[in-house]
């Protein structure tokens, strides 16, 4: 066999060969050291790492309401919810009939934000065309 001495790491002879483990005796010495290292390494305790999470909390829901108002045309109001808040025709139909019975009418649930900008997008849709109109947001409880 031909003994190959170049290109290991460390200075280690890339031929393993008991025949040339006598040229390299810093060979035999690295093997020793790396299980010495090994054991001391298992004898310390290693703590594993503890991620905390935080705890996210969820966002308070608004309602949209609809409020009744007796100049508004019911087909408008029921365009009205078709665009904005994406209901269908029947949906539409029966909140609408609802707000004209009780006055009020809770149309969908959103976080703050979104609720605010459905209200004002339907409100001001009713303005632009000459309606009354009116959608508003409370908290849910």
């Amino acid at each position: 066999m031909r003994h190959r001495s170049a290109g290991g790491q460390y200075g280690t002879p890339l031929c393993r060969s008991p025949d040339c483990a006598s040229l390299h005796p810093g060979y035999v010495w690295n093997i020793r050291a790396v299980s010495i290292a090994r054991s001391a390494m298992s004898q310390t305790t290693v703590k594993p790492r503890t991620k905390v999470k935080p705890k996210v909390e969820r966002p308070k829901l608004w309602k949209v309401i609809l409020l009744n108002d007796d100049y508004t045309p019911r087909e408008f109001v029921v365009q009205v919810l078709k665009a904005v808040f994406r209901m269908n025709e029947s949906q539409a139909y029966r909140v609408m009939i609802t707000a004209h019975q009780r006055g009020a009418c809770v149309i969908a649930v959103f976080t703050k934000d979104v609720a605010d900008t459905k209200a004002k997008e339907a409100t001001e849709l009713g303005k632009s065309n000459g309606y009354p109109l009116f959608f508003t947001t409370e908290p849910e409880e």
